[in-house]
């Protein structure tokens, strides 16, 4: 900047302060002017579309809270900087008011903060007793303010209202930097003493530099009382009345601490099934989903919103036809259930039938008639040996047949995705082959937003006694815990990291995987089944968000080859950066409980992905040596909420536009995808422009590199035919496409999983 243009800069800034009369203010807009030079960010257009905003005798405050929204009026796709500039003028007027209230309180410096938040019951006891005051100091000198003009003014604005910590009466009284800092106190609260404080360093660094984005309840728990840091969780439920009870009663639990649930109902016997020897006596699926779904509307996530579950059903279930119309505005209403999401799991042989020739029949049946009948469980296996025992079942005249044709089948599917988003897609056989832990169980569903597959067990009653304690009787019920599969879930930023820097991209995944993994000892369990299966396993998931920001910013067309053999290269070495990560960690501090047999430790998992250059050899070798950490490592979430906070876009999706005016508080609020410029606006196509072929390809390319699955949506417009939306599925099924999430029709609003965000 020459001399005469800085004087000038200088001149109209300091105008500025005096009108304002804020100190700081004119600095803030000279900073302003230097980061957004020239014309189309210039203050004179500021100060035209804010005077129309103020009014006489309006408060200092008022204003700069005006002169915000001025500039978030400005953005547009020619100008998408302003959203930026707002986020600026934000921060600055939120630190105004927040030294006010530490004024108030007498708050002075970090340490003071966390003192006073904890007396009021707003932060945990635990971090002031884990950290000595010197170390308390030390960390604060951490804290880098100007990161807070990373966060544009929509991810500012969420941040501040959901997320830093509140007073009893809604006054925020943390800053942004003060929040991530907090949790990468809580985070590192467990590692060594000497080693600690720089963790800590590295977690705040990657958490303000919005480079990781912790899943929503680590993001909103950590460092608070109730620290209740995992997203969703799985449960099994079983064939029996006190097991169908417990299994709601999970539920009821896990989104009383603001959780999301998977539930598999595939081993609960069909409608019009035996009990205790009597035909036709039990009620069926629907009827114990009915009850599900009024506990997910009765116990709401810390009273914010209804609970969250998903439900899975077996595409061999005989209940499956009036499972697929549960969500559907026609038909019996006495057999919907309109808050949860169904979901349906595939075997291969059902994908192969569809796309060979839909005049066929296909056979639904009940799994406890099976049980009794055949003495197995025909959910209890996959692949070749699940169709052995299908075929064997279908020919057995003592098992009762529900015939229907696959064309009528495949119409009430499409009919439900089309018109309700759902059913989810679980393909149970290709997850079951990918499994590295098949040595020790089944993968029967995924969880609420489809991107987790761990083994899973239903747990099961042992023995009821009475007993007699200090003088009292009491009955004393004895379960076996199952599997009760928990999600622990971040998200690389991938358009905030310089992903061709191999060596950075490496050392962030290290930091993350090393969080996750402590979330696993520090959390707060709403059940004690969660606690022991996340501790024999200590899975984590690690996804990414901001695929499509990083595309557009390397200049990579979606529709395209450069596409997949960029994320297949990327992908890759984002697996190799975790694995070697978890490995490190294991010969530290130990392997999970079952990694004796596991693909992790004879191999087959480097194998199975064709991983078998010298690098890959390399790391085979250490593993087979050292251990893992985790028995499971990657997973893609949505990241709706977390993304924005990111500033960037939301899991593997394409963008849903360029620009966009959203609604808030009776105002329009302009919204721009990420870095949106000259240079990348031909890199950004519309989800529902985007050949979905792509789309499905690209998540065969990335579905080889992490072991669980991907929160992967079709994008579907009003021309689109059932056999085009059939042929999406297909498709899927042919890349080794592990589960689909949404189908999102351009008519449909579908409603989003803020638990699973990550």
């Amino acid at each position: 900047m020459d001399q005469e243009k800085r004087t000038g800069a200088s001149q109209r800034c300091m105008e500025i302060e005096k009108e304002f009369q804020i100190p700081g203010v004119g600095e803030l807009f000279f900073d302003i002017e230097q980061e957004f030079p020239g014309e189309l960010y210039s203050l004179k257009k500021l100060y035209g579309k804010f005077s129309g905003f103020c009014k006489p005798k309006m408060e200092e405050e008022e204003k700069l809270a005006m002169l915000g929204k001025a500039a978030m009026e400005l953005t547009s796709q020619e100008a998408p900087k302003w959203e930026n500039i707002a986020g600026w003028i934000l921060a600055f007027q939120f630190h105004l008011q927040l030294k006010k209230e530490e004024e108030k309180r007498k708050i002075g410096d970090f340490a003071d903060k966390i003192r006073y938040l904890t007396e009021q019951g707003l932060y945990g006891v635990y971090i002031q007793e884990a950290y000595t005051p010197e170390e308390i100091r030390q960390a604060a000198s951490f804290i880098v303010p100007e990161r807070d003009r990373l966060l544009n003014y929509s991810g500012l604005d969420l941040l501040l209202k959901r997320y830093v910590i509140s007073s009893h009466s809604h006054v925020p009284l943390e800053s942004p930097q003060e929040m991530f800092l907090g949790i990468a106190l809580h985070l590192a609260m467990k590692e060594d003493h000497k080693i600690r404080l720089a963790w800590v360093k590295d977690f705040y660094d990657m958490l303000s530099r919005l480079e990781v984005t912790m899943a929503t309840p680590t993001l909103s728990n950590a460092r608070k009382p109730f620290h209740q840091l995992s997203s969703c969780f799985i449960d099994t439920v079983p064939d029996s009345l006190k097991g169908i009870f417990r299994s709601v009663d999970n539920f009821a639990m896990v989104s009383k601490y603001g959780g999301g649930m998977g539930m598999y109902f595939g081993k609960v016997r069909a409608a019009g099934s035996m009990i205790r020897g009597f035909e036709g006596a039990a009620g069926g699926v629907i009827r114990w989903l009915r009850i599900v779904n009024d506990t997910a509307v009765a116990v709401d996530q810390l009273g914010v919103r209804a609970g969250a579950v998903a439900v899975y059903l077996d595409a061999w279930h005989r209940d499956l036809p009036e499972f697929l119309q549960i969500r559907t505005n026609n038909g019996d209403e006495r057999m919907k259930a309109h808050d949860v999401f169904p979901a349906v799991c595939y075997p291969d042989l059902f994908w192969k039938m569809v796309r060979e020739n839909l005049d066929q029949d296909w056979y639904l049946m009940c799994p406890h008639e099976i049980l009794m009948v055949k003495g197995y469980s025909l959910e209890d296996c996959y692949g070749e040996e699940w169709e052995e025992k299908y075929w064997d079942c279908v020919k057995d005249e003592r098992i009762h047949k529900r015939t229907i044709g696959l064309k009528d089948l495949v119409r009430l599917i499409i009919k439900s995705v089309v018109e309700t988003g759902a059913p989810f897609t679980f393909n149970r056989d290709i997850v079951n082959r990918a499994n590295p832990n098949g040595h020790r169980g089944m993968i029967y569903c995924s969880n609420l937003c489809t991107e987790i597959a761990q083994n899973m067990a239903p747990i099961s009653t042992v023995e009821t006694r009475v007993e007699t304690k200090e003088g009292d009787t009491v009955v004393v019920n004895t379960t076996k815990a199952g599997e009760f599969v928990v999600c622990n879930l971040a998200s690389l930023s991938l358009g905030r990291i310089p992903v061709d820097d191999t060596a950075y991209l490496h050392q962030v995944v290290r930091t993350v995987v090393r969080a996750l993994d402590n979330v696993i000892d520090l959390n707060f369990y709403p059940l004690s089944y969660a606690k022991i299966t996340n501790q024999r396993y200590r899975s984590i998931g690690l996804g990414v968000s901001g695929y499509h920001h990083m595309l557009a910013k390397k200049k990579i067309r979606w529709q395209s080859k450069e596409h997949l053999e960029f994320v297949d290269r990327l992908f890759e070495e984002i697996n190799y950066a975790a694995i070697r990560a978890s490995s490190e960690n294991a010969a530290e501090k130990g392997s999970y409980q079952y990694f004796s047999g596991s693909d992790w430790e004879t191999g087959a998992y480097f194998q199975k992905r064709e991983y078998t250059d010298e690098r890959w050899r390399k790391l085979q070798e250490k593993v087979h040596e050292n251990g893992m950490r985790n028995a499971y490592l990657l997973a893609i979430a949505p990241t709706s909420s977390t993304s924005i906070i990111a500033g960037t876009t939301a899991g593997i999706d394409p963008v849903m536009n360029k620009y966009f005016l959203e609604e808030k508080k009776g105002s329009m609020l302009p919204r721009v995808a990420p870095d949106l410029g000259p240079d990348t606006y031909w890199y950004y196509t519309d989800a529902h422009h985007v050949d979905q072929n792509w789309s499905v390809e690209a998540c065969g390319v990335r579905q080889r590199h992490i072991d669980q699955a991907q929160s992967m949506n079709f994008y579907i417009t009003n021309d689109y035919t059932m056999r085009q939306v059939l042929n999406l599925y297909i498709k899927a099924w042919e890349c080794g496409v592990k589960t689909v999430y949404y189908v999102r029709s351009k008519s449909l609003e579908v409603e989003e999983c803020t638990s699973c965000s990550s």
